[in-house]
């Protein structure tokens, strides 16, 4: 059971952390705020994100084979896949920034070169996205775990 828990704790912990850091990139990804310490720190945000990600995704399956469910525990309940739909279409949606925000960076490193308006615009809107299909995996969670 405490190793349940653990599992559990660090899950929890991985999909906050990754909230964290979607948010802080949503919130320093707008145009009146871009400089060459923002691209910089944009990109440093991304790659800790994507590590978080793969965090929350390391924990996600060392509950579904070590948690006290069971592979069938989990894998039987439609609120399972909707959250496992919810996080694959998370992923999907952090392609794009992800490639921008590397772009940005060999460009600013390249020639100093800033991102344009409309393409800061159009990244924050990828991010808004991701930030808020995020959440729904914690709420889906929760209705899972009371049985629904």
């Amino acid at each position: 059971m405490t190793f349940e828990a653990v599992l559990a704790s660090l899950h929890l912990l991985a999909i906050l952390t990754l909230m964290v850091f979607v948010t802080s990139q949503a919130a320093l990804c707008r145009s009146e705020w871009m400089n060459a310490a923002v691209v910089q720190r944009l990109a440093r945000l991304d790659v800790i994100y994507g590590i978080v990600a793969v965090v929350l995704l390391l924990t996600g399956l060392a509950r579904l084979f070590w948690g006290v469910k069971g592979i069938a525990g989990y894998t039987g309940s439609p609120l399972f896949h909707l959250k496992m739909t919810l996080f694959v279409i998370g992923a999907l949606l952090s392609i794009k920034p992800s490639i921008a925000f590397r772009r940005w960076k060999r460009a600013l490193d390249a020639s100093g070169q800033l991102p344009s308006a409309a393409e800061i615009v159009e990244t924050r809107r990828w991010v808004m996205r991701q930030a808020h299909v995020i959440p729904l995996i914690a709420v889906v969670a929760i209705f899972w775990a009371r049985g629904m």
